[in-house]
């Protein structure tokens, strides 16, 4: 048996990030959670929500870890987990939103455009909704001492990760028929940015 991996950031900031998705998911039933992680956002999410079916995906060295964890919740709305790496298939469902977290400021920059393309073809054309919960610049500067930061440390570990620029990853969701239409403070200078077809 997995042992269930366990991120600290994913109980803090679940709740915030709960609370947005509980208004821009109201009317949703089928969710594509891009890069689940540890599988911990989508327990709870999925757990709070029950009129959604929440389908993970990741990388394939991560879906152990994200089964171990929904296998102990036993949700009837959370299916097996799908393998998805941005850069290759994505699945060939539609789902009438897409949710993200943690996942943008890890890619390099050629995969972020990839992210965005591939939302565009999963993602309904009338009315699908795209949620990315991270940090973000605004105006190229930094919203905070912390995320600067931060970001030297992602550069230093992996030089094609970086926070993004808010305005250059919205220039990639109007691409796609996408609109901004909440654009939610959360803890640790995150934002939660959603988007309306």
């Amino acid at each position: 048996m997995t042992a269930k991996p366990y991120a600290p950031a994913c109980e803090r900031n679940r709740d915030p990030i709960l609370a947005v998705l509980r208004e821009h998911f109201a009317s949703r039933r089928r969710v594509l959670e891009i890069g689940s992680g540890t599988g911990q956002h989508a327990v709870h999410f999925a757990a709070a929500m029950p009129w959604l079916a929440w389908q993970c995906s990741d990388v394939a060295e991560n879906l152990a870890g994200i089964r171990a964890w929904l296998d102990e919740a036993g949700l009837a709305n959370t299916p097996a987990p799908l393998v998805l790496d941005v850069r290759d298939a994505w699945p060939p469902a539609t789902f009438d939103a897409v949710f993200s977290a943690n996942a943008l400021h890890i890619m390099g920059w050629a995969e972020v455009e990839a992210f965005f393309a591939g939302v565009d073809r999963v993602l309904t054309r009338s009315d699908g909704v795209l949620a990315v919960y991270g940090p973000f610049n605004y105006g190229g500067e930094y919203s905070s001492d912390s995320n600067r930061d931060f970001d030297a440390w992602l550069q230093a570990r992996d030089p094609r990760s970086a926070i993004r620029d808010f305005e250059a990853v919205d220039v990639l969701a109007r691409n796609i028929g996408l609109a901004l239409v909440a654009d939610v403070a959360m803890p640790a200078n995150n934002r939660t940015l959603v988007w309306r077809r």
